[in-house]
């Protein structure tokens, strides 16, 4: 699994990283960096939740 963002859709509001804050960090710099791409399989139910819960549809999963 591959956790991918669209960053010209992404407005660094960190709702995912409430959610997953394992994947996903908004840093000072108010830019959202991912911290594991190739999050483990046990991580799943929380980067789905991210995905769904983004208000700007800007993440999403590519499965290997």
């Amino acid at each position: 699994m591959k956790v991918v963002v669209d960053f010209d859709l992404c407005e660094s509001n960190a709702v995912c990283m409430g959610i997953a804050p394992e994947v996903f960090e908004v840093r000072e710099d108010d830019f959202l960096y991912i911290l594991e791409e190739n999050p483990p399989e046990s991580l799943r139910p929380k980067i789905e939740e991210a995905v769904r819960s983004c208000p700007r549809a800007a993440i999403s999963i590519q499965d290997d």
